[in-house]
């Protein structure tokens, strides 16, 4: 199992930093638990005694981890930040998954494959904050968000698949100034392989620069899927420097060939525009709008995109 940080209605800091830069707040060091910057040593039970310190104190705390390289060692997961209101994190430290050591295996042939550890969980965050820190070669996703209400600005992300992807249940999301590349690009899904899949509203993605990448700005559902929803979806001045699809839907996505693409997708798409996308591609087609023949796409706008 993973290491799971829980907290509720106080406020915290976990800095990833030298005590130089931290003032004002109660201090938790996680080296005074028992932690080594070895490289090797396991520092889970030093950070969960003083993250437990810290959701004891009546004031706003900080628990940090000083400059230097410590471990987490888990099977299934690293480190899930869960309940938790009005937390940051920052410090400019590293999370470095070491994804190397894992990427060239055939996942069918082994059982941890769909266990493998992602970098950072943040599941039922609310008024927080995480800025200036690098999450690195994950297992899988570098960080994995169940969220309502969320900005990600001023980002650089390179990755080998979806620089954001946002999945079902996602609301009110702004994404500005993110460079992406290399990478899939920016999607929106993939939608409707589950039952109950939640809707999606409210997706901004504005100021940001695409390069290299497979796919610039993409919606995309699984045909033969189950019925859904998303809509108020935006991507407005946008810059695509040698990438394929820059714009496209994609209501037929079947990543690994064994869909049934004579039943259309059920998930309606609606209020989408594409505004102000220029750059160059990579491919012969620019545009991309394969709508399910199901539920048709309604209110989908291209303006000024070349």
């Amino acid at each position: 199992m993973g290491l799971k940080l829980n907290i509720a209605g106080t406020s915290l800091l976990l800095l990833l930093a030298s005590a130089a830069e931290v003032s004002g707040d109660i201090i938790f060091d996680v080296t005074k638990y028992g932690a080594r910057a070895d490289g090797h040593s396991d520092i889970s039970q030093a950070l969960l005694k003083a993250w437990g310190d810290s959701c004891s104190s009546p004031v706003a705390s900080t628990v940090m981890i000083p400059n230097g390289t410590y471990a987490f060692k888990a099977e299934a997961g690293w480190i899930a930040f869960q309940q938790i209101d009005q937390f940051t994190l920052s410090g400019g430290g590293v999370f470095d998954g070491q994804g190397k050591t894992v990427w060239g295996r055939k996942c069918p042939h082994y059982a941890y494959c769909k266990q493998l550890p992602i970098n950072l969980r943040f599941n039922f965050i609310t008024n927080s904050m995480v800025k200036d820190i690098t999450s690195r070669d994950s297992k899988q996703w570098n960080s994995h968000w169940t969220f309502l209400g969320i900005n990600i600005t001023d980002s650089t992300i390179e990755t080998g698949d979806d620089c954001v992807s946002i999945g079902d249940g996602s609301e009110q999301i702004n994404i500005q100034r993110v460079t992406c590349g290399p990478g899939h690009g920016i999607s929106v899904g993939s939608l409707g392989k589950y039952p109950n899949e939640e809707p999606v509203v409210g997706i901004s993605v504005k100021n940001c620069t695409l390069t290299n990448t497979q796919n610039g700005v993409r919606v995309k559902t699984f045909p033969a899927s189950h019925q859904g929803i998303a809509s108020e979806m935006h991507f407005e001045d946008i810059v695509m420097n040698n990438v394929g699809n820059p714009i496209i839907i994609d209501q037929e996505y079947c990543p690994h060939n064994q869909c049934n693409l004579k039943s259309p997708s059920r998930i309606k798409l609606s209020n989408v525009s594409f505004r102000n996308i220029r750059g160059t591609t990579s491919t012969q087609v620019a545009v991309k709008l394969l709508c399910s023949q199901g539920v048709p796409c309604q209110d989908v706008n291209l303006v000024t995109s070349t």
